[in-house]
Protein backbone atom coordinates (compact mmCIF):
# COMPACT_ATOMS: atom_id res chain seq x y z
CA UNK A 1 0.00 0.00 0.00
CA UNK A 2 3.00 2.08 0.52
CA UNK A 3 3.99 2.17 -2.85
CA UNK A 4 0.45 2.62 -4.00
CA UNK A 5 0.18 5.68 -2.23
CA UNK A 6 3.92 7.09 -3.21
CA UNK A 7 2.82 6.54 -7.02
CA UNK A 8 -0.62 8.87 -6.58
CA UNK A 9 0.96 11.12 -4.54
CA UNK A 10 3.63 11.42 -7.63
CA UNK A 11 0.89 11.67 -10.17
CA UNK A 12 -0.67 14.52 -7.90
CA UNK A 13 2.37 16.45 -7.21
CA UNK A 14 3.25 16.37 -10.73
CA UNK A 15 0.04 16.75 -12.66
CA UNK A 16 -2.33 18.51 -10.28
CA UNK A 17 -0.40 20.48 -7.48
CA UNK A 18 0.70 24.01 -8.95
CA UNK A 19 4.65 23.15 -8.37
CA UNK A 20 4.41 20.97 -10.38
CA UNK A 21 6.98 18.48 -8.83
CA UNK A 22 6.79 15.01 -7.51
CA UNK A 23 10.14 14.45 -5.77
CA UNK A 24 10.91 10.96 -7.38
CA UNK A 25 9.38 12.23 -10.84
CA UNK A 26 11.92 14.81 -10.83
CA UNK A 27 14.79 12.51 -9.74
CA UNK A 28 14.16 10.14 -12.62
CA UNK A 29 13.74 12.97 -15.15
CA UNK A 30 16.90 14.70 -13.94
CA UNK A 31 18.71 11.17 -14.21
CA UNK A 32 17.91 10.97 -17.62
CA UNK A 33 18.79 14.51 -18.57
CA UNK A 34 21.95 13.11 -17.31
CA UNK A 35 22.94 10.04 -18.68
CA UNK A 36 22.25 11.87 -22.09
CA UNK A 37 24.63 14.00 -21.34
CA UNK A 38 27.02 11.45 -22.81
CA UNK A 39 25.29 11.23 -25.82
CA UNK A 40 26.19 14.85 -26.61
CA UNK A 41 24.05 17.17 -28.51
CA UNK A 42 21.52 14.02 -30.14
CA UNK A 43 21.62 12.75 -26.61
CA UNK A 44 20.42 16.07 -24.88
CA UNK A 45 17.43 16.28 -28.07
CA UNK A 46 15.86 13.34 -26.96
CA UNK A 47 16.14 14.00 -23.86
CA UNK A 48 12.37 15.55 -23.08
CA UNK A 49 10.91 13.26 -24.32
CA UNK A 50 12.68 10.40 -22.90
CA UNK A 51 12.38 11.43 -19.02
CA UNK A 52 8.41 12.01 -19.75
CA UNK A 53 8.28 8.15 -21.15
CA UNK A 54 10.42 7.21 -17.85
CA UNK A 55 7.75 9.27 -15.16
CA UNK A 56 5.44 7.27 -16.75
CA UNK A 57 6.60 4.00 -16.56
CA UNK A 58 7.84 5.19 -12.90
CA UNK A 59 3.98 6.22 -12.47
CA UNK A 60 2.83 2.89 -13.63
CA UNK A 61 5.82 0.77 -11.88
CA UNK A 62 5.00 1.93 -8.24
CA UNK A 63 1.14 0.70 -8.84
CA UNK A 64 1.74 -2.44 -10.28
CA UNK A 65 4.36 -3.52 -7.94
CA UNK A 66 2.33 -2.34 -5.12
CA UNK A 67 -0.85 -4.03 -6.09
CA UNK A 68 1.50 -6.91 -7.05
CA UNK A 69 2.19 -7.31 -3.30
CA UNK A 70 -1.14 -7.01 -2.25
CA UNK A 71 -2.23 -9.71 -3.87
CA UNK A 72 0.74 -11.75 -3.23
CA UNK A 73 -0.66 -13.00 0.28
CA UNK A 74 -3.53 -14.32 -1.16
CA UNK A 75 -1.97 -16.32 -4.21
CA UNK A 76 -3.37 -19.20 -5.26
CA UNK A 77 -5.70 -20.32 -2.75
CA UNK A 78 -7.76 -17.16 -2.61
CA UNK A 79 -8.05 -16.70 -6.39
CA UNK A 80 -10.05 -18.99 -9.06
CA UNK A 81 -8.69 -20.14 -12.31
CA UNK A 82 -9.88 -22.07 -15.26
CA UNK A 83 -9.26 -25.61 -14.99
CA UNK A 84 -6.18 -25.69 -17.78
CA UNK A 85 -4.23 -23.11 -15.77
CA UNK A 86 -2.88 -25.17 -12.83
CA UNK A 87 -1.17 -21.85 -10.79
CA UNK A 88 0.72 -23.86 -8.35
CA UNK A 89 3.33 -24.62 -11.53
CA UNK A 90 4.52 -21.00 -11.46
CA UNK A 91 5.82 -18.76 -8.70
CA UNK A 92 3.88 -17.17 -6.63
CA UNK A 93 5.29 -13.38 -7.85
CA UNK A 94 4.53 -14.38 -10.90
CA UNK A 95 0.39 -15.03 -10.40
CA UNK A 96 -0.08 -12.02 -8.52
CA UNK A 97 1.89 -9.84 -11.19
CA UNK A 98 -0.10 -11.18 -13.57
CA UNK A 99 -3.36 -9.92 -12.30
CA UNK A 100 -2.03 -6.75 -11.50
CA UNK A 101 -0.77 -6.38 -14.79
CA UNK A 102 -4.71 -7.08 -15.82
CA UNK A 103 -6.17 -5.34 -13.77
CA UNK A 104 -4.00 -1.86 -14.63
CA UNK A 105 -4.55 -2.46 -18.11
CA UNK A 106 -8.42 -2.61 -17.43
CA UNK A 107 -8.37 -5.85 -20.16
CA UNK A 108 -10.90 -8.08 -17.86
CA UNK A 109 -9.70 -11.32 -19.21
CA UNK A 110 -11.47 -13.04 -16.55
CA UNK A 111 -9.42 -16.41 -16.74
CA UNK A 112 -8.68 -15.00 -13.25
CA UNK A 113 -10.15 -13.15 -10.36
CA UNK A 114 -10.45 -13.19 -6.63
CA UNK A 115 -12.93 -15.00 -4.71
CA UNK A 116 -12.13 -13.13 -0.99
CA UNK A 117 -14.29 -10.59 -0.67
CA UNK A 118 -12.17 -8.26 0.17
CA UNK A 119 -9.99 -8.58 -2.83
CA UNK A 120 -13.44 -8.63 -4.76
CA UNK A 121 -14.13 -5.48 -2.83
CA UNK A 122 -10.83 -3.52 -3.55
CA UNK A 123 -9.79 -4.90 -6.69
CA UNK A 124 -11.72 -3.09 -8.83
CA UNK A 125 -9.84 0.42 -8.15
CA UNK A 126 -6.23 -0.97 -9.30
CA UNK A 127 -8.45 -0.45 -12.88
CA UNK A 128 -10.00 2.61 -11.97
CA UNK A 129 -6.86 4.04 -10.98
CA UNK A 130 -5.24 2.29 -14.26
CA UNK A 131 -7.27 4.16 -16.13
CA UNK A 132 -6.81 7.67 -14.30
CA UNK A 133 -2.71 7.00 -14.76
CA UNK A 134 -3.71 6.79 -18.60
CA UNK A 135 -5.76 10.26 -17.86
CA UNK A 136 -3.16 11.77 -15.91
CA UNK A 137 -0.04 11.01 -18.36
CA UNK A 138 -1.90 12.31 -21.39
CA UNK A 139 -3.46 15.22 -19.96
CA UNK A 140 0.79 15.83 -18.66
CA UNK A 141 1.17 15.53 -22.20
CA UNK A 142 -1.00 18.00 -23.64
CA UNK A 143 -0.33 20.28 -20.84
CA UNK A 144 3.37 20.32 -21.31
CA UNK A 145 3.51 20.85 -24.88
CA UNK A 146 1.49 24.59 -25.48
CA UNK A 147 4.13 25.60 -23.02
CA UNK A 148 6.96 24.20 -25.08
CA UNK A 149 5.61 26.12 -28.24
CA UNK A 150 5.22 29.42 -26.54
CA UNK A 151 8.96 29.32 -25.17
CA UNK A 152 10.10 28.66 -28.80
CA UNK A 153 8.27 31.38 -30.28
CA UNK A 154 9.63 33.61 -27.68
CA UNK A 155 12.93 32.48 -28.54
CA UNK A 156 12.23 33.21 -32.32
CA UNK A 157 11.08 36.62 -31.67
CA UNK A 158 14.73 37.41 -29.89
CA UNK A 159 16.73 35.92 -32.41
CA UNK A 160 14.62 37.97 -34.79
CA UNK A 161 15.51 41.11 -32.71
CA UNK A 162 19.22 39.64 -32.66
CA UNK A 163 19.71 39.26 -36.61
CA UNK A 164 18.13 43.21 -36.67
CA UNK A 165 20.92 44.34 -34.57
CA UNK A 166 17.72 46.08 -32.87
CA UNK A 167 19.92 46.96 -29.34
CA UNK A 168 22.06 49.31 -32.00
CA UNK A 169 19.05 51.31 -32.95
CA UNK A 170 16.75 50.88 -30.03
CA UNK A 171 18.58 54.58 -28.55
CA UNK A 172 17.46 55.82 -32.14
CA UNK A 173 13.56 54.90 -31.99
CA UNK A 174 10.57 56.49 -31.34
CA UNK A 175 9.87 56.19 -27.11
CA UNK A 176 6.96 54.47 -27.41
CA UNK A 177 7.93 51.36 -30.47
CA UNK A 178 10.72 51.03 -28.59
CA UNK A 179 8.51 49.93 -25.59
CA UNK A 180 6.00 47.99 -27.77
CA UNK A 181 9.04 45.92 -28.67
CA UNK A 182 10.25 44.81 -25.59
CA UNK A 183 6.76 45.07 -23.62
CA UNK A 184 5.39 41.99 -25.17
CA UNK A 185 8.76 40.26 -24.29
CA UNK A 186 8.55 40.92 -20.93
CA UNK A 187 5.05 39.57 -20.79
CA UNK A 188 5.60 36.26 -22.73
CA UNK A 189 8.85 35.74 -21.00
CA UNK A 190 6.45 35.81 -17.31
CA UNK A 191 4.74 33.05 -19.09
CA UNK A 192 7.69 31.23 -19.55
CA UNK A 193 8.64 31.30 -16.13
CA UNK A 194 4.55 30.70 -15.13
CA UNK A 195 5.18 27.53 -17.47
CA UNK A 196 8.37 26.48 -16.15
CA UNK A 197 7.19 26.97 -12.83
CA UNK A 198 4.52 24.26 -13.10
CA UNK A 199 5.95 21.96 -15.65
CA UNK A 200 9.46 21.55 -14.21
CA UNK A 201 9.82 18.71 -16.86
CA UNK A 202 10.05 21.00 -19.47
CA UNK A 203 12.79 22.19 -18.49
CA UNK A 204 14.80 19.35 -20.04
CA UNK A 205 13.61 19.46 -23.60
CA UNK A 206 16.13 21.27 -26.00
CA UNK A 207 16.40 22.45 -29.18
CA UNK A 208 18.96 21.94 -31.98
CA UNK A 209 17.98 25.29 -33.81
CA UNK A 210 19.95 28.04 -31.82
CA UNK A 211 17.29 30.22 -33.17
CA UNK A 212 14.33 28.64 -31.08
CA UNK A 213 16.52 27.85 -27.42
CA UNK A 214 15.82 30.05 -24.92
CA UNK A 215 18.82 29.13 -23.49
CA UNK A 216 20.61 30.93 -26.64
CA UNK A 217 18.49 33.45 -26.73
CA UNK A 218 17.77 34.96 -23.14
CA UNK A 219 21.11 36.58 -23.05
CA UNK A 220 20.86 38.96 -25.74
CA UNK A 221 16.93 40.08 -24.31
CA UNK A 222 18.91 40.53 -21.14
CA UNK A 223 21.40 42.82 -23.46
CA UNK A 224 18.15 44.73 -25.14
CA UNK A 225 17.00 45.40 -21.46
CA UNK A 226 20.43 47.01 -20.05
CA UNK A 227 20.59 48.77 -23.46
CA UNK A 228 16.87 50.12 -23.04
CA UNK A 229 17.94 50.76 -19.22
CA UNK A 230 20.05 53.62 -20.18
CA UNK A 231 17.65 55.27 -22.56
CA UNK A 232 16.62 59.00 -21.77
CA UNK A 233 13.28 58.17 -21.89
CA UNK A 234 11.50 57.39 -18.91
CA UNK A 235 9.03 54.77 -20.69
CA UNK A 236 12.07 53.09 -22.49
CA UNK A 237 14.10 53.04 -19.72
CA UNK A 238 11.16 51.97 -17.33
CA UNK A 239 10.33 49.11 -20.06
CA UNK A 240 14.09 47.78 -19.38
CA UNK A 241 13.46 48.00 -16.23
CA UNK A 242 10.67 45.53 -16.37
CA UNK A 243 12.72 43.11 -19.10
CA UNK A 244 15.49 42.57 -16.88
CA UNK A 245 13.51 42.30 -13.68
CA UNK A 246 11.64 39.55 -15.65
CA UNK A 247 14.90 37.75 -16.85
CA UNK A 248 16.29 37.74 -13.73
CA UNK A 249 12.88 36.44 -12.22
CA UNK A 250 13.72 33.76 -14.43
CA UNK A 251 17.12 32.81 -13.62
CA UNK A 252 16.54 32.86 -9.75
CA UNK A 253 13.91 30.21 -11.48
CA UNK A 254 16.55 28.18 -13.13
CA UNK A 255 18.91 28.54 -10.13
CA UNK A 256 16.85 27.29 -7.57
CA UNK A 257 15.44 24.31 -9.32
CA UNK A 258 17.89 23.08 -12.01
CA UNK A 259 21.06 24.36 -11.92
CA UNK A 260 22.74 25.25 -8.24
CA UNK A 261 24.85 27.45 -9.54
CA UNK A 262 26.07 31.05 -10.43
CA UNK A 263 25.29 33.99 -8.40
CA UNK A 264 24.40 36.91 -10.95
CA UNK A 265 22.08 36.57 -13.78
CA UNK A 266 24.83 36.26 -16.79
CA UNK A 267 26.70 33.59 -14.80
CA UNK A 268 23.33 31.42 -14.43
CA UNK A 269 22.14 32.37 -18.36
CA UNK A 270 26.03 31.55 -19.22
CA UNK A 271 24.80 27.57 -17.23
CA UNK A 272 21.59 27.66 -18.71
CA UNK A 273 23.41 27.71 -22.43
CA UNK A 274 25.80 25.42 -21.88
CA UNK A 275 23.63 22.39 -20.12
CA UNK A 276 21.61 23.09 -23.29
CA UNK A 277 24.03 22.39 -25.55
CA UNK A 278 24.16 26.09 -27.02
CA UNK A 279 26.98 28.31 -27.40
CA UNK A 280 28.06 30.85 -25.01
CA UNK A 281 26.08 34.58 -25.58
CA UNK A 282 28.33 37.43 -26.22
CA UNK A 283 29.56 39.67 -22.87
CA UNK A 284 26.92 42.25 -22.33
CA UNK A 285 28.19 45.68 -22.21
CA UNK A 286 26.13 46.31 -19.45
CA UNK A 287 26.91 45.47 -15.64
CA UNK A 288 25.48 42.48 -14.38
CA UNK A 289 22.80 42.23 -12.71
CA UNK A 290 21.65 39.88 -9.56
CA UNK A 291 18.99 37.03 -9.56
CA UNK A 292 19.85 36.80 -5.72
Amino acid sequence: MVLIAIGLNEVFHTVLHPTGRGRLTHVVANTTWRLSSGLGRRGRSVAGPLAMVAVVTLWAALQLVGWTLVYLPHVPSEFAYPPEIRPETHPQIVEAFYYSAVSMATLGLGDVYPINPWLRLFAPFQALMGFALLTAAVSWFIELYPGLGRRRALALRIALMERADMARYLSEMEPVLASALLDPLTADLAQSRVDLWQNAESYYFTEDDPDTSLAAKLPYGLHLARVARRSPDDTVRSSGHMLEAGIDDFARVLRNRFIRTGEGTDEILREYARQHRQPPASPGEAPESSAG
